[in-house]
């Protein structure tokens, strides 16, 4: 029992689910759902495509390059079977799953840090455009604007975007 993987968006599909095209020189195309049938009918390009796993890994979204994915290449070598064999190939796919989802949830926590950088940056700078703003405010209240860019720092941004 084989879960194979969509042509289109390289989801996995299970045995007994999914469609299957037959080309006239034998290529076969199997995909998950008519979704991504109707859109290989309709030549779209999966790179383009944003919910597509190759559009996510071309974008950085996803992690792309990494040891763990050489263990997923399919191998056509016979192999003669032994009940011990598939007991540590068993354990093995899981062990190797378990540290291509650790992996993967690493990567996506430092690419959210990095925006998240990367928003108060352009947060500060926005501040900064605005002070014009600040000044009509302040005005009212007899304020200093001084004071106010003053008070504006990183750390109340980073409050702000936590609340």
């Amino acid at each position: 029992m084989r879960v194979d993987r969509c042509f289109f968006c390289s989801g996995p599909i299970q045995p007994g689910h999914g469609v299957m095209f037959v080309r006239n020189d034998c290529k076969q195309f199997k995909y998950c759902s008519k979704k991504c049938h109707t859109s290989f009918k309709k030549k779209r390009n999966p790179r383009k495509v944003k919910w597509t796993k190759s559009h996510r890994k071309g974008r950085g979204k996803e992690l792309a390059i990494d040891p763990c994915f050489e263990f997923e290449r399919r191998r056509d070598i016979p192999v003669k079977y032994s009940r011990e064999l598939w007991q540590e190939t068993v354990k093995a796919m899981m062990a190797v799953e378990e540290i291509k989802n650790k992996r993967q949830t690493q990567y996506a926590v430092n690419r959210f840090e990095k925006s998240r950088e990367l928003r108060l940056i352009i947060d500060k700078a926005e501040i900064k455009k605005g002070v014009h703003l600040l000044e009509l405010k302040e005005r009212k209240q007899k304020k200093p604007v001084v004071q106010v860019l003053e008070d504006v720092d990183i750390e109340d941004l980073v409050e702000l975007e936590e609340n």
